[in-house]
């Protein structure tokens, strides 16, 4: 997910907690943990100041620091911190921080992007495509439940936050079912398969590849099938002088469910094309020749 949905994540978090009896230290370091929680996974972000870090960031981001094993670990930096600061010790700063790196883990595994959840026993990366990067609804559901907290002034802040939640799990469920249906659907016909999310609930682009030719469509549960591309792949290219002059394509091999190769008499190259959009896509590793 981007930024701005980790950070709202860890906000209503932190805005369910019951905190009627708690001092102002503690929610000061509840606080904290909660943001932080959210954040602390996509610290991987430091390593972009040289071309090489550039490909270790590529390799790594959402690799181990978005492993499900290292989040015990977030969790404990984020509460020695907090008890640096404020010297609490209530163990409910360990969990939000628990919860909040694990929110992040989790909604980035949703969508297209992925993690190395399993990171390191296993390498694979998670990648479900059933939720957008930028979920518009998930924003919604969040500034409803502010208002209503601003009209309804008398009402437990906690529970209004903790019913968004609700909204919010019912969503991601929601749309879980309906990208399963669809994968299983395109799964039927081609021999390896990816998906999606749109911005628009319900929509998803799947990907199937067969051989050297990748279809890209768009569909919706119950509705027709859109082709909107069809590549073709040179699957027969020798890669090695590319993946020696540009280690990005190595890596891009690795952690994409499928590529589509080009080789042509300008460029031999690997792209992903789940991010294929007005011709191209965003992650185009190559080299000339």
């Amino acid at each position: 997910m981007d930024t701005i949905t980790h950070t709202l994540f860890g906000l209503t978090t932190y805005g369910a907690v019951k905190k009627e009896n708690m001092s102002q230290t503690t929610k000061k370091a509840l606080f904290v943990a909660a943001v932080a929680g959210s954040q602390i996974p996509d610290i991987d972000f430091v390593v972009q100041i040289s071309e090489q870090g550039r490909t270790m960031y590529q390799m790594w981001h959402r690799g181990l620091s978005h492993s499900i094993f290292l989040a015990p670990i977030w969790a404990a930096l984020i509460y020695a911190i907090c008890y640096f600061i404020w010297k609490e010790k209530d163990k409910i700063i360990f969990n939000v921080a628990l919860l909040n790196v694990l929110i992040h883990i989790g909604s980035d595994s949703l969508n297209a992007w992925g993690t190395g959840l399993l990171e390191p026993v296993s390498s694979v990366r998670i990648t479900l495509g059933v939720i957008p990067i930028v979920d518009v609804l998930i924003w919604i559901i969040m500034l409803v439940g502010f208002l209503f907290i601003k009209i309804k002034k008398m009402s437990p802040r906690y529970k209004v936050w903790r019913m968004v939640w609700c909204v919010i799990l019912l969503h991601v469920a929601i749309q879980g079912a309906q990208g399963y249906l669809v994968y299983q659907e395109a799964s039927a016909n081609y021999e390896k398969v990816t998906l999606s999310a749109g911005f628009i609930p319900g929509h998803f682009t799947a990907l199937g590849k067969n051989d050297s030719v990748v279809h890209m469509y768009q569909q919706r549960l119950f509705g027709e099938k859109e082709l909107v591309e069809t590549f073709h792949s040179h699957e027969e290219a020798d890669l090695q002088p590319l993946f020696t002059e540009n280690p990005r394509a190595e890596v891009l091999r690795q952690w994409a469910p499928f590529l589509v190769v080009v080789d042509n008499e300008e460029k031999l190259g690997v792209y992903d094309p789940r991010f294929y959009r007005n011709g191209e896509s965003f992650l185009f590793e190559y080299i000339e020749k």
